[in-house]
C-alpha cells in the first residue's frame, strides 16, 4: 500500500519534472499584479494554505473575498488540470502545491501551520507538514 508520504513524494519529483515552477509563477505574477492582493497579503489579511489555496486570517471585506474566491477557482482549474496531467488527485497535487506555496512565503507573510493555527512568517523557515517533500 502507498503512504501518503510516497504519494506527496512522487507528485512533487514529478511536478519539478514537469515544470510544475510554471504553475506555482503563473497565478502567483497575476496575483501580484492585483493591489488588493499584495495588501492583503502584507497586511496579513490573508494567506497561504496547507490545502495549496489562499485562507483568510480574519474576517475579509467583500472586494478581498471576492477576489480570494476568483483566485482560488484559478488554482483549484490549473491544479485539475495538472493532476490529470500527472495521474494524482487534485487533493495531492494540492496539498504539494500547499507545501510549495508556503515554503516560498517571506518574512510577515501569514501562512497556516500543520496544528491549522495561522502564523506569521519569520526569519527562518515556515512550519510545514511533515508529508511535505522537503520536511523531516
Amino acid at each position: 500500500m502507498t503512504s501518503t508520504r510516497q504519494i506527496v513524494r512522487k507528485t512533487a519529483a514529478a511536478l519539478l519534472a514537469a515544470g510544475a515552477l510554471a504553475v506555482v509563477a503563473a497565478p502567483a505574477a497575476a496575483q501580484g499584479r492585483d493591489p488588493a492582493y499584495a495588501a492583503a497579503r502584507a497586511n496579513g489579511t490573508i494567506g497561504e494554505k496547507m490545502d495549496g489555496y489562499l485562507g483568510f486570517v480574519g474576517s475579509p471585506s467583500p472586494t478581498l473575498k471576492q477576489l480570494v474566491d476568483d483566485l482560488n477557482i484559478r488554482r483549484k482549474a490549473s491544479y485539475a488540470d495538472r493532476a490529470r496531467s500527472q495521474g494524482v488527485t487534485i487533493e495531492e497535487f494540492a496539498f504539494t502545491q500547499g507545501c510549495l506555496l508556503i515554503s516560498r512565503t517571506v518574512a510577515g507573510e501569514k501562512y497556516q501551520a500543520p496544528d491549522g493555527s495561522w502564523q506569521t512568517r519569520g526569519a527562518g523557515p515556515a512550519r510545514v507538514d511533515p508529508r511535505c517533500p522537503s520536511a523531516g
